[in-house]
């Protein structure tokens, strides 16, 4: 469905949003691996070589029973753990921590667990109200972090345990959601379509509802996700 679509899309903005925050906020364009990678292509990178149970994030809005994202309180504790570790190594903030490829570790498995528990109860949802196809049905991954491998694991799992099929285009394709904004609106500026004259005024609302809000009949169905490990092997 259009409105489960974009709420999944909504989600991987925010969580890209975290890691570029993370990223900069590590200095990773100070290692020579990561100098010409975007933040989450260099978190990923690191992640590859670092322990994810060295540290140990909660999971955002794990008492929260709807599909709605959040990575604020997940950015609190990366940056609180930042700091300290900073602290004990006695450096200053812009330094390089001997750990960042465990708190790069951390912080991508516990972004890919949250996407895959709301993206999981959002699937329920939809099955329990007859909102899915009854064949093929299909969990797209698309976007600039659909790129990230550990990522679409993690949603492979929730794909198998739902029995939905997952599709996720090749990397090449998984470009920023920017680029192909601005690509479209290209497109539309040499065909003459939808072009605004500069003296018309344009109104926009910066919180511009998309579809139908049904967080409160989601929240109402107080549907209780099975146990399913994400396990992912490194």
């Amino acid at each position: 469905k259009p409105g489960l679509a974009l709420s999944l899309a909504v989600g991987l903005s925010f969580s890209h949003c975290l890691t570029l925050q993370v990223a900069r906020r590590l200095s990773l364009r100070k290692l020579p691996r990561c100098a010409a990678l975007s933040g989450g292509q260099a978190i990923e990178l690191l992640a590859q070589d670092g322990d994810r149970k060295r540290f140990c994030f909660r999971t955002p809005m794990g008492q929260t029973p709807d599909c709605c994202f959040s990575f604020a309180g997940l950015r609190n504790q990366v940056t609180l753990l930042i700091q300290k570790q900073e602290a004990e190594e006695g450096v200053e903030e812009g330094t390089v921590l001997s750990c960042v490829n465990d708190i790069a570790a951390a912080t991508q498995h516990t972004v890919a667990s949250h996407l895959a528990k709301r993206t999981h109860r959002a699937v329920l949802f939809c099955r329990t109200n007859h909102l899915l196809p009854s064949q093929n049905p299909t969990l797209v991954l698309s976007g600039g972090v659909a790129s990230n491998q550990y990522i679409r694991k993690a949603l492979a799992v929730v794909a198998e345990a739902t029995g939905l099929q997952l599709l996720c285009p090749p990397s090449r394709f998984c470009t920023d959601n920017g680029a192909m904004v601005a690509w479209n609106g290209v497109e539309r500026l040499r065909e003459g379509i939808g072009i605004l004259a500069p003296e018309v005024e344009v109104s926009y609302e910066p919180r511009a509802p998309l579809g139908v809000d049904i967080t409160a009949e989601v929240r109402a169905a107080a549907i209780r996700l099975p146990s399913i490990r994400i396990k992912i092997p490194d």
